[in-house]
């Protein structure tokens, strides 16, 4: 009984001691006179109330003219954050993916999410289906030191696209300065195709035999450069790509002579039968293993370019 009787007393001075605790903490001020005390916290609070589905979306209803990581939200509620670019070209373009190769002479193996993680396989013909599923992985502010897709990738409708050649491993406050190629559209393509590269590439298959050389390549898109220009694209290219492509292009889907599907050509427009040269993801099959990953076989190109990331803004 008096253990039971201590027990009590014992809970009504932690309760007592919890109270006057409680009751001794004043809240301290974040803003004094309207004025943010920490302006970085009065910036992340502008970012929160500012909540959209892009960052097209939040520069023109809230007036945003930072480059810098936002906040935004899908149509189902989902929140995530990403690089918005709020002044190239007029600004509001969204970072929705980025390929970085993490080991060239990796073919198909570990960390070549957008062609294959599993091998060079006859079976697999479209290998991880990244460019027309929902997976997501990465984080923005890694870009460039790690694949990334979040989920504006297929829930944001844009019209055009804009893609930035970022050196691996630089850090997101250097992005715009150090970037070898920096270029978009203003044709308004991918009104064409669903509004966004999801739907694009659900349209246009990365498969290994599912087309023809040419005849089925995907739609390509003239771009204006923001850095560089079609000379300097080409020269990073090498001469023997500038003799099968034709510089200022986004190009999507195209096949070799073998059947072999490549994603995206960046920069180009194949012109020619052997995009595996300077064309980035791609199915999960190609004759020729050496030609498999994420950068199949850019062998020709500058190392500038191999040894940068490239990264994929909507709006």
């Amino acid at each position: 009984m008096l253990r039971f009787v201590f027990f009590l007393m014992c809970l009504l001075q932690l309760r007592h001691t919890m109270l006057s605790v409680t009751g001794a903490v004043t809240p301290k001020p974040i803003i004094i006179n309207g004025t943010y005390i920490n302006p970085e916290l009065g910036k992340y609070h502008a970012r929160l109330r500012s909540l959209a589905s892009s960052c097209l979306e939040i520069k023109e209803k809230h007036g945003a003219s930072q480059d810098g990581i936002y906040i935004l939200t899908t149509e189902s509620g989902t929140y995530y954050q990403t690089f918005c670019d709020m002044t190239t070209a007029g600004g509001g373009w969204t970072l929705v993916a980025s390929v970085h190769e993490n080991n060239i002479n990796g073919k198909c193996s570990l960390g070549d999410r957008w062609s294959s993680q599993q091998g060079n396989d006859q079976n697999l013909p479209e290998g991880d289906g990244t460019w027309a599923n929902t997976v997501t992985f990465g984080s923005a502010e890694a870009s460039t030191s790690d694949d990334y897709k979040n989920p504006g990738y297929y829930d944001i409708s844009a019209q055009d696209m804009s893609v930035w050649h970022v050196p691996n491993n630089e850090q997101l406050k250097s992005w715009t300065s150090s970037a070898i190629l920096r270029y978009h559209t203003e044709s308004q393509f991918l009104t064409e195709h669903g509004g966004n590269l999801y739907h694009l590439f659900k349209k246009y298959p990365v498969k290994f035999g599912a087309g023809q050389c040419k005849s089925d390549m995907g739609p390509s898109s003239p771009v204006v450069y923001d850095t560089g220009d079609k000379d300097s694209t080409a020269k990073l290219y090498g001469p023997s790509v500038g003799k099968e492509t034709e510089s200022g292009f986004i190009t999507f889907r195209a096949f070799n002579s073998d059947q072999a599907a490549v994603a995206m050509c960046s920069g180009v427009k194949p012109t020619e039968c052997n995009p595996q040269n300077y064309c980035i993801g791609g199915g999960g099959f190609f004759p020729e293993r050496q030609q498999c990953g994420d950068f199949t076989a850019l062998d020709q190109a500058s190392k500038h370019l191999t040894q940068s990331a490239v990264l994929l803004f909507y709006r």
